[in-house]
C-alpha cells in the first residue's frame, strides 16, 4: 500500500490551464510534488481538462493525483461545487490557487472545509497601457472581507507587486514575490542544427527568434516591420517565429505581402523550445510584447540557453531583462529602434557572447525552478 493513502497530508493544487504540453506550468507542478512526496504529502493536481497523455505519464508519480474541473477561471455555479466535492474528498490542509480568479469563493469554500492555508499566485498580465490606480474604500473593504482566508499571495515579478500595493486592496505583508522560473539546466543536446534542418532554417544565416502565443498584444506586428528594415539592410538575417495562437494565420499572409517569405518561418507550436533546439538555434531572441507582461518565460528559458535578448518597455520585461548588460530594452510598438538593436547584436558577435554570458548567470540565479520549488515549500511552512 503507498505511503500517500488516506490520511496522507495533501496540497490540493487548482491550476486553471489546460495541460497539453509539457510546459513552464506543467513541470513546474511535477517538480513541485517531487518535494512533497519527500517530505510525506500528497499532490492533487486539478486542471481545466485532463492532461494529454503524455502530460499524464510527466506528471505521474506516486503522490499525485489529478483533477479535471472546467471553468475553474470563472465565477460561475458550476466549478465552484465541483472544487467543493474535491475539498470534501481530499480535505487537503493547504490550498494553492492558480490561473483562477483574485475574486472568488474559493477561500471561504476552502475555510469551511477546514483548509489550514490557502495560497493565491497572481500571474495575470495587464492590457497594454494600464495603469493601477488606488481602488475606492468601498470596493479595499469588500476585497479584504471575499479574500480574508488567504494566508499569502504569490506574485511572479516586482511588477505584480508594485501592482497590488497601489490598489491597496490587502495589506502588503499578505504578499510575496517569487519568480516563475524554468529549468535552467534543460537545454538542446547540440548547437541548434537540427532544429533549422527541421524546419528547413538555412544553417548559415544568423537568426533572430521569438516564441510566444501568437496574437497581436505580443507585438508580431511590429517584430515584422522590423525583419523587414533588418533584412533590408542584411539579406542574410533569417527570422524564427515560434507558437500558435489566433492571429497567426494573419502574421503568415502578412509575412508573404511584406516579400519576407525566404525570411521568415513560422514553425507552429513548440512543445519543448529548450530540448527541442529553438534557443540553441538563435543568435538573438525578441519579446516585443505590447500588453504588461507579468513576467515573460521565453525571456528566463532564452537567458538560461545563454542568449542576448531584446525586450519592450512593459509590464515586467525590464525587471528581467538589464539594458546593456544581458540584452537592450526598447519602447514598444516602435519596430525601428527593434531593428536597429537587431542589427547592432549582429554585427557584434562579441556582445551577443557577453550578453548571453550575463543572462545566463542571472537565469540560474533568479529564475531556477528548483529554488523556485524550494521557496513555495518554505512557504507552506514545510
Amino acid at each position: 500500500m503507498s505511503q500517500f493513502g488516506h490520511g496522507s497530508k495533501t496540497v490540493l493544487s487548482v491550476n486553471g490551464f489546460e495541460p497539453f504540453r509539457i510546459g513552464s506550468g506543467e513541470t513546474f507542478a511535477r517538480n513541485l510534488s517531487v518535494e512533497l512526496g519527500k517530505r510525506g504529502w500528497r499532490n492533487v493536481l486539478c486542471f481545466l481538462t485532463p492532461p494529454t497523455e503524455p502530460v499524464r505519464r510527466f506528471l505521474d508519480l506516486p503522490n499525485v493525483s489529478v483533477e479535471a474541473i472546467p471553468d475553474l477561471w470563472a465565477l460561475a455555479w458550476a466549478p465552484t461545487v465541483a472544487l467543493a466535492g474535491l475539498l470534501r474528498r481530499y480535505r487537503p490542509e493547504i490550498l494553492h490557487l492558480q490561473f483562477t480568479g483574485f475574486l472568488s469563493p474559493y477561500p471561504w469554500l476552502a475555510r469551511y472545509y477546514g483548509v489550514k492555508k490557502v495560497f493565491f499566485t497572481d500571474q495575470a498580465s495587464r492590457p497594454e497601457g494600464f495603469t493601477a490606480r488606488r481602488s475606492p474604500l468601498w470596493k479595499r473593504c469588500a476585497t479584504r472581507a471575499i479574500n480574508y482566508p488567504l494566508t499569502r499571495v504569490t506574485c511572479i515579478s516586482d511588477y505584480v507587486i508594485r501592482y497590488w500595493d497601489v490598489l491597496g486592496v490587502l495589506p502588503m505583508d499578505r504578499f510575496v514575490r517569487i519568480y516563475n522560473s524554468v529549468d535552467v539546466f534543460c537545454g538542446a543536446t547540440d548547437d541548434g542544427s537540427a532544429f533549422r534542418q527541421k524546419h528547413g532554417i538555412p544553417l548559415d544565416r544568423p537568426v533572430v527568434a521569438q516564441i510566444s502565443w501568437v496574437i497581436a498584444e505580443k507585438g508580431f506586428d511590429d517584430l515584422l516591420e522590423a525583419a523587414r528594415i533588418v533584412v533590408r539592410e542584411n539579406p542574410k538575417v533569417h527570422f524564427v517565429m515560434g507558437g500558435e495562437g489566433a492571429d497567426r494565420k494573419r502574421f503568415m499572409e502578412l509575412t508573404a505581402s511584406m516579400g519576407l517569405k525566404d525570411h521568415i518561418t513560422w514553425t507552429g507550436l513548440v512543445g519543448k523550445p529548450q530540448e527541442e533546439g529553438f534557443y540553441a538555434a538563435a543568435d538573438i531572441v525578441c519579446q516585443a510584447s505590447r500588453w504588461e507582461e507579468a513576467f515573460g518565460c521565453v525571456i528566463a528559458e532564452a537567458m538560461a540557453a545563454g542568449k542576448p535578448v531584446i525586450g519592450t518597455r512593459t509590464g515586467a520585461i525590464p525587471e528581467l531583462v538589464a539594458d546593456g548588460k544581458t540584452g537592450f530594452i526598447v519602447e514598444r510598438r516602435s519596430p525601428q529602434d527593434l531593428a536597429a538593436r537587431i542589427l547592432e547584436l549582429l554585427r557584434d558577435p562579441a556582445l551577443r557572447r557577453r550578453f548571453g554570458e550575463a543572462g545566463k548567470c542571472v537565469a540560474i540565479e533568479a529564475f531556477n525552478q528548483q529554488k523556485n520549488v524550494m521557496e513555495f515549500i518554505k512557504l507552506y511552512g514545510l
